[in-house]
């Protein structure tokens, strides 16, 4: 099937290789190594969330099993957060758990926002990509790239429709992709080899998700 890409996305990103450990099956591990971002204090901390003050918690770090708990506390505790200030966000330790998140993320309504310094890599990207709005502003930084399983296979080692590469899809339509811009953007992360990231500003990433 053909998708619309943008013409010049290959102009305009840069592929650098990191160091990383991941593996693309849903509850494992996948992440990009890189510089850290500073993080900033909070008033709370609950898992990798960082109560920022009563509208603005932060994630500072890589999620796990144990983050859709601890976010479902932090709203609890915090009810009138509306937007996630994505500052520091390697990736995921469980990715079953961060698409879960992310649900849980655009089921309460919120904004999603990185500021100028903030780092979105890997996993991390599905949930800027759950906000019921996206900001990024200049300086913001993304890596994207492909998974690979335990025994080394990537997503075009699989049937297109292949249950493993259909929850990935599956997500991109519930947040708000068409079919086309869901396999457009699939397709994109997933020309970088599991080895190496195309690292995007947020005018990179723009060319490829609505960011208000």
């Amino acid at each position: 099937m053909a998708v619309a890409t943008p013409s010049h996305a290959q102009t305009v990103t840069v592929v650098t290789t990191v160091v990383e450990e991941e593996d693309g099956d849903p509850g494992s591990d996948r992440f990009v190594a890189a510089a850290p971002a500073d993080v900033p204090a909070g008033v709370a901390t609950f898992g990798p969330f960082r109560v920022l003050d009563s509208g603005r918690a932060a994630l500072v770090d890589v999620t796990d099993e144990r983050s859709p708990a601890a976010f479902r506390a932090m709203l609890t505790a915090w009810p009138g957060i509306a937007t996630l200030e994505l500052v520091e966000c390697p990736g995921t330790d469980d990715d079953r758990a961060n698409l879960a998140l992310g649900r849980m993320i655009r089921a309460h309504g919120l904004a999603t926002h990185v500021p100028a310094g903030g780092s979105v890599r890997s996993g991390a990207v599905e949930l800027f990509l759950a906000g019921v709005q996206h900001h990024a502003e200049p300086g913001a930084e993304f890596a994207v790239h492909s998974w690979a399983d335990e025994n080394g296979r990537e997503p075009r080692d699989y049937p297109a429709n292949a249950p493993e590469n259909r929850v990935y899809l599956d997500y991109y339509r519930e947040m708000g992709m068409s079919p086309m811009e869901a396999r457009a953007f699939y397709d994109m992360t997933n020309a970088v080899p599991n080895a190496s990231a195309r690292w995007m500003s947020a005018a990179q990433m723009a060319q490829w998700v609505r960011v208000n």
